[in-house]
């Protein structure tokens, strides 16, 4: 297994706090946009996960009171002005490519939100398994704002599942910022915490996931994204085959033990 904990990525930043990874987007001076650079990076790290057994939880936030701008405009949004369709759908492949990392990492995924979160923040934050946000957090799916289609790296799957299809293809068509009470009323945000709490918020949220069974928590973040296409008795049955596997597992025997003897069970993810 591949050891997380000394990673030393170029285009943002890494620091373990406990069994969490906090990832930070780090460029506060332009509201932390994205790269084609630290789109590969983000992309590759977040595969990488599922090779490694020293990170039991991930946060993302941003730097300097905002969450993700985006593309870069300059950066990306420039260039690609310059490239024929190969080269487009290359760049539009990668960027979803991200999205699909974020989801297939086995580890719960927590994004912390404030400030500005538009175009692929939004979606880096969509893909997460859970959002916190603060009172100024600003979510905008901003894709027709710039003349494209809302459906952009899994938007148009991801957001009407997270708070409904009416509200989402609102948000997708308008490109309008959907505010803090709107995104925790309809489900978007898990909760809200002051801007000066929420990276310890979301990091002792994570830790207590990390507490947790690990190889449970994988399974039930697959069946999440597995189940999204079956039938309820296909689902059933990916779940009791799914349950049967961590029957086998010695946290489950750990935690009958220590019910039997009226303490707190510790899980070592095996």
């Amino acid at each position: 297994m591949r050891k997380m904990a000394g990673l030393k990525p170029q285009h943002f930043r890494w620091e373990m706090k406990g069994d969490v990874a906090v990832v930070t987007l780090d460029r506060p001076e332009k509201k932390n946009p994205l790269t084609f650079d630290s789109y590969a990076e983000l992309r590759d790290t977040f595969r990488d996960l599922r090779y490694c057994d020293d990170v039991k939880a991930v946060v993302i936030h941003g730097a300097g009171g905002n969450f993700c701008s985006g593309g870069d405009v300059f950066e990306i949004i420039g260039p690609l002005l310059e490239k024929d369709m190969v080269g487009l759908l290359e760049f539009t492949r990668m960027t979803g490519d991200l999205v699909l990392a974020i989801r297939n990492a086995p580890q719960p995924v927590i994004a912390a939100v404030d400030g500005v979160c538009a175009g692929a923040g939004s979606m880096i934050a969509l893909a997460s398994d859970m959002r916190f946000g603060t009172p100024a957090a600003k979510t905008a799916f901003l894709f027709t704002r710039v003349g494209l289609a809302g459906c952009d790296m899994g938007a148009c799957a991801l957001l009407p599942r997270v708070i409904g299809q009416g509200r989402a293809s609102e948000l997708l068509y308008t490109g309008r910022s959907m505010s803090a009470d709107e995104g925790e009323r309809w489900g978007f945000f898990n909760a809200l915490h002051d801007s000066e709490a929420l990276l310890d918020e979301a990091v002792a949220f994570g830790q207590r996931l990390a507490d947790g069974p690990n190889f449970g928590h994988m399974m039930t973040k697959t069946m999440l994204n597995r189940e999204w296409d079956m039938s309820l008795e296909a689902a059933i049955e990916a779940e009791a085959q799914a349950q049967a596997i961590c029957m086998q597992t010695k946290d489950f025997g750990r935690a009958f033990e220590a019910f039997a003897n009226k303490r707190k069970p510790v899980f070592e993810g095996n």
